[in-house]
């Protein structure tokens, strides 16, 4: 594989955001050791935030020594941001990488959960994000911008 291909992978979502062939709401968040933040772009809520390397990465085992010491403390750090700005009942931590039934470029989604996300779906765990995704509602790109401006500033004085 060549070494731009590493980096960024054309029709991969997750690279095409994070190297701006697609537009990233709210912008990157966070860069360090080869990891960035990024706002989620699906249906997952407001607060909703992708930890993921830059390069593009299909399998944990994958990550190189840096990716992998730095991931951990970021995932921990992006939770403690999330939390203190929403408020939530729970902070959901995941893994995803399919798409189409294919394993795609890794990301960990830090959603923030509310007690009125699970009343308005009626569900909690795996299955709140399901019907999350039923629904379809992606929070507005001014939503988006403005939980960004709180988020961001609490990253970067937690490094």
């Amino acid at each position: 594989m060549a070494a731009a291909e590493q980096v960024a992978r054309a029709g991969c979502i997750a690279c095409e955001l994070s190297s701006g062939v697609r537009p990233l709401p709210g912008g990157r968040l966070y860069e360090s050791s080869g990891l960035v933040v990024e706002h989620c772009v699906g249906p997952l809520g407001v607060g909703t935030l992708v930890v993921k390397p830059l390069r593009h990465v299909v399998h944990v085992a994958d990550l190189d020594e840096a990716e992998s010491a730095a991931l951990g403390p970021l995932l921990r750090r992006t939770a403690a941001a999330v939390t203190e700005v929403v408020r939530p009942e729970q902070v959901y931590v995941c893994l995803w990488s399919h798409m189409d039934r294919k394993p795609g470029h890794i990301h960990f989604v830090v959603q923030p959960i509310t007690k009125a996300d699970m009343a308005r779906f009626a569900a909690a765990g795996p299955e709140l994000q399901l019907a999350m995704f039923r629904a379809g509602e992606s929070p507005g790109e001014a939503a988006v911008n403005a939980i960004c401006a709180r988020l961001r500033p609490l990253l970067a004085e937690q490094s």
